[in-house]
């Protein structure tokens, strides 16, 4: 049925509004057709739309659906943490008051508070292991690195179908010039070190063609999975911050945290605009 639904729009990874990746929340998801939901998120035209539904699992405090222009994902982090915002902002009141239970495609994923900010659990990877030869040539060909650059590459899939290669430094992560147009249908991710000292420990760029998302701002779900693959490869022994949107003018920033065998994955949220769709 056609009506007015509350709306917010949450800018996420930043602390700065309109710094991180924005995010759209129907508030009201229910009585909405799938066609409808995919229309409106090819009409809003960010990375990600969601759509806030009553759980169907009874451990659960909310269900969303995540769409991209290209179609519906099953996870994604930062409509993960946007969505979670938006329903602490329309008065959502988890069962347990430091740890919300988000129910999406990929099943239950846990949201918890600190201070401000909101961190995820980072769901376990569908699939893993380094790229097949000539899956690493028809990305670095399609990025532009010379092969013999990539320090390590891997499939670091958690929904979406993400891949990423290794390289030396955040400049050369910078520096990536794609044609998209070699890998319509890809997923993949570059992530590279910043010299000791800065601000930041890594530059993440994510390109996402095969959902219709030439580059995604600031993309949790990848972070989430290349943080497990750094972790628990020995690549990186704690914490650490990902600086991600440079090249798009953005100040994303990810923090990823190591507790136990769970991967946290955070940053800030604000709710830029409030109103209403009609859907």
């Amino acid at each position: 049925m056609t009506r007015h639904r509350p709306f917010v729009q949450v800018d996420v990874f930043s602390s700065a509004p309109y710094c991180g990746n924005p995010l759209a929340v129907v508030v009201d998801g229910t009585d909405i057709s799938d066609d409808a939901m995919a229309q409106f998120a090819r009409w809003t035209n960010l990375s990600e739309t969601t759509f806030l539904l009553p759980p169907t699992d009874p451990a659960a405090d909310y269900r969303v659906r995540i769409f991209t222009p290209g179609g519906e994902l099953p996870f994604a982090g930062h409509p993960t943490l946007g969505s979670a915002h938006a329903w602490l902002d329309a008065g959502g009141a988890p069962r347990d008051p430091d740890v919300i239970v988000q129910q999406c495609g990929a099943g239950l994923v846990r949201v918890r508070r600190d201070g401000s900010r909101l961190a995820f659990a980072a769901p376990p990877m569908i699939k893993t292991g380094a790229l097949e030869a000539h899956e690493l040539d028809v990305f670095t060909r399609a990025l532009g690195i010379d092969p013999a650059t990539v320090l390590d590459h891997q499939w670091v899939d958690n929904g979406p179908g993400w891949a990423v290669l290794r390289l030396p430094s955040a400049a050369d992560v910078l520096a990536l010039e794609p044609d998209l147009a070699q890998i319509p249908d890809a997923m993949i991710g570059a992530i590279g070190p910043y010299p000791a000292g800065s601000e930041h420990d890594f530059e993440m760029r994510t390109f996402a063609p095969g959902v219709g998302v030439p580059e995604d701002p600031v993309c949790g779900s990848m972070n989430a999975g290349v943080g497990q693959w750094l972790l628990g490869s020995g690549h990186v022994s704690q914490s650490y911050t990902v600086s991600q949107g440079t090249r798009l003018a953005r100040a994303g920033e990810i923090a990823v945290v190591p507790d136990g065998d769970t991967v946290w994955v955070g940053g800030a949220s604000t709710v830029c605009i409030r109103g209403d769709v009609l859907l």
